[in-house]
């Protein structure tokens, strides 16, 4: 009969339960041609893998080994994905159920970012073929999203347009240098409405959270002078909403 070997002092049992899957799913946002744009990732096409050949926002299984935190899930996935360190990340929110997934009980922990696009290599990292650019307006042309991943995304659009109304959210949206019109299209493309020009410009300076460089933006205009975030990774709260170009 075989000898059993005690358990070391002050060892702790897991609970003999079914685990559910646990993932992480990252919402990347950016700008191009002057459109608000999400990341997709075209799911594998296995025949152990669901929804293939479906687009699905970037993310995968955590690794207990790899992964101290949620956060590093999501921050190793986006180095996948993008090969990049975001500037901003925020969660979004967690989604789980029985339903979402074919392979069983499902949750996801959802984080969301905004990058320049200049800075953005997308890579097939993981089990992911191709990847792409999804403009987010209209939503009725987007394709038939994996999972839940279309509520998710709908959700993410949400937060973003809601926070930058009245944060300095869409800052990281732009390079490290920018200028204030610049700042101020950034703005105007994520909220989907023109911004009156001298009260955004008031907003933007009267909270130091911008520092003039040494350098002005040139080409065929005037002369503009340029910014940088005096602390990259923080977000300013600006006391009200921006005006519109009408004024309302």
């Amino acid at each position: 009969m075989p000898r059993r070997v005690p358990e070391p002092a002050g060892a702790v049992r897991a609970p003999r339960i079914e685990r559910p899957l646990c993932t992480v799913d990252v919402v990347v946002f950016t700008v191009r041609d002057e459109q608000l744009c999400a990341l997709l990732v075209q799911r594998p096409d296995a025949p152990d893998e669901p929804f293939p050949r479906r687009w699905a926002l970037p993310g995968g299984f955590v690794d207990p080994k790899a992964d101290a935190s949620l956060e590093a899930c999501a921050q190793r996935k986006l180095a996948e994905k993008t090969g990049v360190v975001p500037p901003y990340l925020e969660q979004l929110g967690s989604w789980g159920d029985g339903r979402r997934d074919p392979r069983g009980w499902s949750a996801t922990h959802v984080y969301f970012t905004l990058m320049p696009t200049t800075d953005v290599v997308l890579t097939a990292g993981g089990n992911a073929g191709e990847a792409k650019w999804l403009p987010v307006d209209p939503p009725s042309r987007w394709p038939a999203l994996a999972f839940d991943h279309r509520r998710i995304l709908e959700a993410a659009v949400e937060r973003l347009r809601s926070k930058v109304e009245y944060t300095s959210l869409a800052a990281y949206l732009l390079p490290d240098e920018f200028t204030l019109t610049e700042l101020q299209r950034r703005f105007e493309v994520v909220l989907g409405r023109a911004i009156e020009k001298s009260a955004f410009r008031t907003r933007m300076l009267s909270v130091d959270w911008l520092e003039p460089l040494a350098a002005m933006r040139t080409g065929n205009f005037r002369p503009a002078q340029l910014y940088r975030l005096k602390a990259p990774g923080e977000l300013v709260f600006f006391p009200r909403t921006f005006y519109a170009k009408d004024g309302r």
